[in-house]
C-alpha cells in the first residue's frame, strides 16, 4: 500500500532532505566553541586514531548532554546507579548497529562505530516514524491533507535534534508508538501490545500508551452491551484490561529487577576499569561493588524512583524557581499548542468528553463525523497529550516537555495542521492547484502531492499571523536546537545541572 501512495513518497522526500540539512550541527559544532558544561563525561580509554579523530569531528556533536549516557551504557552496560535512569531499549539498538557494522571493525575504535550508529539508526528511526506518523494521521482523521500537513510538521519538529542530529532516543521511541496507535485502529491489539511494549523498553514514559488498550477494550464492552448480558463482556473485560496492564508495562519491571540484582543481590561483578572507578570516586556515583544502596531495603525497591529524586531532583514542582525561568519560556510554546487544542475540541464536542469518548467507530447508525482534528476518534489522543503535559509540567524539570511531547503524541503535529488549513487561505488555494504528474513507470492516473508547506514558506509575506506563527516556532526551534544543543548550550531537554545531573529520559 505505502510504496504506491504518492503522498507517503512525498514525506519520505521531505523527511529525508530534512536529515541532509543535519550537517548544520557538524558544521556549528566546528566553528562555535563548547559551551563549560558539568555534564556527565566519562574518560575515553580505547585509543583513536586519525580516522577516529575524524569521525569525532563530524559526530561528535550527537554525543553531548544525556547522549553520552546511552553511548557509555552501549559500550560499557550499566556500571553506574544513575545509567538505570536511561532504559535498555536505545542502547541495545547502538549495540546491534555496531555489530552490523563489524566487518568494518579494526579501523576504528568501538566509540566510533557508536557514532556512525547514532546517526545512521536515528535517521531511520525518525524517516519510519514519520511514515506511521502518516499512517495513523490518515487513519484517525479521515483527512489525507490534516494527515499530510502533520506529517510534514514532524519532519520539521521542534525537537527535531533529538530525533535527527544527537544520540537521543526519542525517534527508536516514536516509532514503535506510533506505528502501535495505528495498529489499535484497525483493530489489531494482538499487535499493537507488543509495539507499545517495545516503546516501553525505550522510555520510561511508555507506560503511558497503556491507556489506548485499555481505552480500547471498554468502548467494546460498551458497544457489546447493545446486544449480549453485561456478564460475558464484564469478564472478557477484566482479562482483557488485565493484559493491556501486562504486556506494555512488562519492560519496566524487569528492567527494575535487573537493577535489584545489580546492586542488592550478591553476584560475581564485572572488573570496572581504573578511570572510571576513579570518575565514580570523584564524582560520587554508586557502583555495583560498593556498598548496598538505601533503596534496596525498601518496601518497593525501584531505582528508577531513587535516581529521579537524587541525581535529577525531579518531584512534584521542585523545578519551578527563578534559575530555570528561561526554560519555562522554552517550553511554553508547545504548552500553549496542547491548551489550546485542548480547548478547541472540547468546546466543540463537549458531550462526547463527558462521556469519555465512548463512542463505537463501527455504527451505522451515527451521523458521519468531522473530519479532521475535530473528528471524535482524536479525544483519546487528545487526552493522552494532556495527561503528559500535566505529569511534564509537574513532575519534570520544564525544558524537557518540548521533545517528551513531541515524540509521544500526534497532537502536537495535528492540531497546527488543523489550524494552518482552518485559518490560511493561501493553503486553500494551494490545495486547488493540480499535482505534478508522476514520471517513469509510475501506475497511470497517480500525482505527486505539491509540498504545501514549502509553499507557504515560499510564500511567507502573504501568509496569515497564525501561520507566521506555527511555521516560525517550528522553524526556529528546529534550526537553534541543531545550533545550541551539540555545542553544550542550553536548549529544550538539555541544560546545566548542579552535580553533573542532566534530565533523564
Amino acid at each position: 500500500m505505502w510504496p504506491l501512495d504518492p503522498c507517503w513518497k512525498e514525506v519520505l522526500k521531505f523527511a529525508v532532505s530534512c536529515h541532509v540539512l543535519t550537517i548544520l550541527q557538524a558544521l556549528s559544532n566546528a566553528i562555535i566553541p563548547d559551551h563549560h558544561a558539568e555534564a556527565f563525561s566519562p574518560s575515553r580509554l580505547a585509543p583513536s586514531g586519525s580516522v577516529d579523530q575524524l569521525v569525532e569531528g563530524l559526530l561528535n556533536g550527537l554525543s553531548h548532554w544525556d547522549a553520552e549516557h546511552f553511548l557509555f551504557i552501549a559500550e560499557r552496560g550499566y556500571l553506574y546507579e544513575h545509567n538505570f535512569a536511561f532504559f535498555p531499549g536505545f542502547p541495545l539498538a547502538l549495540w546491534v548497529g555496531t555489530e552490523l557494522l563489524r566487518p568494518l571493525w579494526g579501523l576504528l575504535n568501538l566509540r566510533s562505530y557508536l557514532l556512525i550508529s547514532v546517526a545512521l539508526l536515528n535517521s531511520l528511526f525518525s524517516v519510519l516514524a514519520v511514515v506511521a506518523l502518516h499512517d495513523l494521521g490518515c487513519l484517525v482523521l479521515c483527512c489525507p491533507h490534516q494527515a499530510f500537513y502533520g506529517a510534514l510538521l514532524f519532519c520539521l519538529s521542534p525537537a527535531n535534534v533529538f530525533f535527527l542530529a544527537a544520540g537521543y532516543s526519542e525517534a527508536l521511541f516514536a516509532l514503535p508508538t506510533f506505528s502501535a496507535m495505528g495498529q489499535l485502529e484497525r483493530g489489531r491489539s494482538w499487535t499493537s501490545g507488543p509495539l507499545f511494549a517495545l516503546a516501553t523498553g525505550v522510555r520510561s514514559n511508555g507506560l503511558v500508551n497503556i491507556g489506548f488498550l485499555m481505552h480500547s477494550q471498554c468502548q467494546g464492552f460498551f458497544s457489546s452491551l447493545m446486544v449480549l448480558s453485561p456478564l460475558r463482556p464484564l469478564l472478557k473485560l477484566i482479562g482483557s484490561v488485565f493484559l493491556s496492564v501486562l504486556e506494555p508495562g512488562l519492560p519496566f519491571p524487569l528492567f527494575q529487577y535487573y537493577a535489584y540484582t545489580q546492586f542488592c543481590l550478591p553476584h560475581s561483578a564485572h572488573p570496572i576499569p581504573k578511570p572510571l572507578l576513579q570518575l565514580a570516586v570523584d564524582k560520587g556515583y554508586q557502583i555495583t561493588e560498593g556498598n548496598k544502596p538505601p533503596w534496596c531495603s525498601w518496601q518497593l525497591p525501584l531505582v528508577y524512583s531513587n535516581i529521579q529524586d537524587i541525581y535529577w531532583n525531579v518531584g512534584f514542582l521542585k523545578c519551578y524557581e527563578l534559575k530555570p525561568v528561561p526554560n519555562i519560556l522554552l517550553a511554553a510554546p508547545v504548552a500553549t499548542l496542547v491548551v489550546w487544542a485542548t480547548w478547541t475540541y472540547v468546546t466543540t464536542h463537549p458531550w462526547l468528553c463527558l462521556t469519555l469518548g465512548m463512542r463505537s467507530k463501527n455504527s451505522e447508525t451515527q451521523e458521519k463525523p468531522d473530519p479532521g482534528f475535530l473528528s471524535p476518534w482524536v479525544f483519546e489522543y487528545l487526552v493522552h497529550a494532556v495527561a503528559l503535559l500535566l505529569f511534564g509540567g509537574l513532575y519534570m524539570h520544564v525544558q524537557v516537555p518540548t521533545r517528551f511531547l513531541g515524540s509521544s503524541t500526534p497532537i502536537v503535529y495535528w492540531f497546527p495542521a488543523h489550524l494552518l488549513r482552518d485559518q490560511e487561505p493561501l493553503l486553500r488555494s494551494l490545495e486547488t492547484v493540480p499535482w505534478k504528474p508522476l514520471a517513469g513507470d509510475s501506475p497511470a492516473g497517480q500525482k505527486v502531492p505539491r509540498n504545501s508547506i514549502m509553499g507557504l514558506l515560499y510564500n511567507w509575506k502573504t501568509c496569515s499571523l497564525v501561520t507566521q506563527c506555527i511555521l516560525g516556532y517550528f522553524l526556529t526551534y528546529w534550526l537553534l536546537g541543531l545550533l545550541l544543543h551539540c555545542n553544550f548550550l542550553p536548549w529544550t531537554g538539555s541544560g546545566d545541572r548542579s552535580g553533573d545531573r542532566l534530565e533523564a529520559n
